[in-house]
């Protein structure tokens, strides 16, 4: 959670002088934020210091993490002001930031803006870096999604390119510094420094790096570590160019837009701010920034049954307008909701809701007794997996608990599998290859436990109950869970009983027979690559209906699955999907 730093006096003047630092608390609590310290209340300040205070901001709220967002939202709650009209000038020819193509490998996208005639003073530029640290450290992720750079335009001059260079090719004079250096040079050169250095390893070790040129050839910033001095912004800019980079698309929009709505209330015509041109290198020319609103359909019964209050179409209209929202009614009790360019965080309905019971206030919702006895319970599969675990432990196996995500090769190649693209759910932004794939066995886990713990004698008994994960086209979410239970035993011969026997064991607790006539389960003889040939089978289940299916597998493990598991002794294994017994 952010915490902004204000001027007491400054907000309370912009406030009309209305309030205390205790009614400003409560107003503060009502807008869903938080007075966390008034620094005039912990003693006698210094001459010349003045009282600040310390506002606790929601994590998802990027329109309030400076003075210009806090005051205007709150001005605008207060019904003091009116939303901004936030319009895109019109401009033939727009400035242009060319991307080459090299940029694919380590940054690939690239926005950018222009505020014209903006008048900084001291306060002002501080609020303006001060965004800048506080969006790099939130939303975009300690710089390694988004980078922000901003340059004084009437030091600069366009067409832009946006490039990937060698490091050695590279060279002017990072901000505020008057040494020239070259890539190589800067990431040595900042490694002492205490803000920059913990965004070094983002580029550090890649053959390239991103760089911004002007017509000139003039670099404009190394993204994401430093910006060049020769465009630095003083008090004296007017014109500032606003450059972002980044590896999320989503990401960097939210965060241009989030810079120029609050600033550009200081440009000479407020609220307006001037489109960039950007020319990818597949021949894409997008213009940024995108101030197409986006729109999103409710109605006043979803809206009054979520808070708990009785407000007309019109009610609601008015409410949502104190949270900068513009709703308008449609047919029936229908209401389009038009979501300001600064409320990234308002994904559905229910943010909507969240926003009219700010604006209703929640100490005005009637309270109402709940009529609605219910009883808690445990889930009927979490019941059925406690039983399962209690009889293993029980037949003296020991539980482990593994990670639900592994590597591809854990879990198709190590286990001679092969992927057939519709089972396995691969993730797409892993933090390592560790973590690239969404398990569909436990088998991999408990091999992985066994070779880190070859030091314990053997035998090996080890059991796991937990949810493996597969693709499922038919459902919302494209994926579907499934509770497996596997017990594994490995010692100086594999004793396929003792593992058949944990299953006997495991199916008589949950009164299921071993038969093949009735309700019951049996063994079928097949063949998995996972298995030694001729020594697996197909756990087969019929249930009450009559209809039969295969459950999961048992068997030895094959010796090439040992060898790539480093394993010294034979293992035998059954695995199988309890949510059956359901």
């Amino acid at each position: 959670m952010p915490t902004l730093t204000v001027d007491k006096e400054e907000l309370f003047n912009y406030l009309g002088n209305k309030y205390d630092t205790e009614q400003f608390g409560e107003l503060c609590f009502r807008f869903g934020i938080e007075l966390e310290e008034d620094t005039s209340q912990k003693g006698e300040l210094a001459p010349g210091e003045r009282a600040q205070l310390k506002i606790d901001i929601p994590a998802n709220r990027y329109d309030l993490i400076c003075y210009e967002g806090l005051s205007r939202a709150l001005g605008i709650y207060l019904g003091m002001e009116e939303t901004p009209n936030y319009r895109v000038a019109p401009v033939t020819k727009p400035q242009r930031i060319t991307v080459a193509k090299e940029c694919a490998q380590i940054r690939p996208y690239v926005v950018g803006a222009i505020l014209r005639g903006v008048k900084f003073t001291e306060k002002r530029y501080e609020s303006f870096i001060g965004l800048q640290d506080t969006l790099h450290e939130n939303l975009c992720r300690k710089r390694k999604l988004v980078s922000i750079g901003t340059h004084d335009l009437g030091t600069i001059q366009g067409p832009f390119t946006y490039e990937a260079q060698k490091p050695e090719d590279i060279r002017f004079v990072p901000l505020d510094q008057t040494e020239e250096m070259d890539g190589h040079r800067v990431i040595s050169f900042y490694e002492s420094d205490m803000h920059i250095k913990k965004f070094l390893d983002i580029i550090r070790y890649s053959p390239v790096y991103p760089v911004v040129y002007d017509a000139n050839r003039t670099v404009m910033s190394l993204p994401p570590l430093i910006n060049s001095n020769h465009s630095k912004i003083t008090l004296d800019t007017r014109d500032v160019l606003i450059e972002i980079t980044a590896t999320d698309m989503t990401k960097v929009n939210m965060v241009l837009n989030i810079m120029v709505s609050m600033f550009s209330c200081y440009c000479q015509d407020p609220f307006v701010v001037e489109p960039m041109e950007v020319v990818y290198p597949d021949g894409r020319t997008m213009v940024y920034p995108d101030y197409e609103p986006r729109v999103v359909k409710t109605s006043s019964t979803y809206l009054n049954g979520i808070v708990g209050i009785k407000q007309t179409d019109g009610e609601i209209v008015e409410l949502l307008k104190r949270m900068s929202l513009e709703a308008t009614i449609q047919s029936g009790n229908e209401i389009s909701v038009k979501l300001p360019l600064t409320r990234p965080d308002i994904l559905q309905e229910c943010d909507i809701a969240e926003d009219l019971a700010i604006a209703f206030g929640y100490n005005n919702i009637p309270r109402v007794q709940n009529n609605a006895a219910t009883v808690g319970k445990p889930l009927e599969l979490n019941t059925l997996s406690d039983i399962v675990r209690q009889k293993m432990a029980s037949c003296g196996w020991i539980e482990a608990l593994t990670l639900s995500l592994c590597t591809y090769r854990e879990n198709f190649k190590l286990l001679r599998r092969v992927d057939t693209g519709d089972e396995a759910i691969v993730l797409e932004k892993r933090k390592s290859e560790e973590q690239r794939v969404c398990r569909t066995s436990l088998l991999p886990g408990l091999l992985k436990t066994i070779h880190e713990n070859k030091k314990h004698p053997i035998p090996y008994r080890l059991f796991e109950v937990s949810d493996v994960v597969f693709k499922a086209g038919d459902r919302e979410r494209g994926t579907r869970n499934e509770r497996h239970a596997c017990g594994l035993f490995s010692g100086s011969s594999a004793q396929f009983e003792v593992t058949q026997g944990l299953l006997d064991a495991v199916m008589a607790a949950l009164d299921v027979a071993h038969t093949k006539n009735g309700r019951g389960y049996y063994l079928r003889e097949s063949e998995n690559p996972t298995y030694l040939g001729g020594r697996s089978a197909s756990v087969m289940y019929r249930d009450w209906s009559g209809a039969e299916r295969e459950i999961g597998s048992i068997g030895v493990i094959h010796p090439e699955v040992l060898i790539n598991y480093k394993l010294e002794y034979p293992v035998s294994v059954f695995e199988i999907n309890i949510e059956a017994f359901v």
